[in-house]
């Protein structure tokens, strides 16, 4: 499949920018640190500046959408995600699963469910780029 085909996807779109704001939420924490800020700090402060990172590019690389009204809708799946996250994450060590195994595992799942959230609750009008109609094939 052309590149250019790929990139028409949405779905193909959001791990890609996924990739890019989990290198920019890395180095926001890596900046913190370096800079002597106590962990707490460092986590805090790169978690919401990456989170508006991730609605910007998110909202405009993957949905083609400015909107800053729908950044609660957003930040309410960041939330939602991680609580899922975490309650998945307890659920599997309850089974055996060591966290870096469980999170792997949970990878496909967060990641589509986050993706579906993103595309119907917190930009449904704006599911695909202009003269793309996201299909897969």
């Amino acid at each position: 499949m052309p590149l250019s085909r790929l990139l028409a996807m949405p779905f193909v779109r959001f791990l890609g920018v996924g990739v890019l704001n989990t290198v920019i939420g890395y180095a926001l924490f890596a900046a913190f640190v370096l800079a002597e800020a106590p962990t707490l700090v460092a986590v805090a402060a790169s978690t919401a500046l990456g989170a508006l990172f991730n609605f910007g590019s998110i909202g405009v690389l993957v949905f083609a959408s400015k909107d800053v009204t729908l950044l609660p809708r957003f930040l309410a799946v960041y939330v939602g995600q991680c609580t899922i996250n975490a309650l998945l994450l307890a659920g599997l060590a309850q089974l055996g699963l060591g966290p870096l195994l469980a999170q792997l595992l949970l990878l496909p799942l967060l990641a589509s469910g986050t993706y579906l959230a993103m595309r119907y609750w917190v930009f449904p009008d704006r599911a695909v780029l202009p003269g793309s109609d996201g299909s897969a094939a």
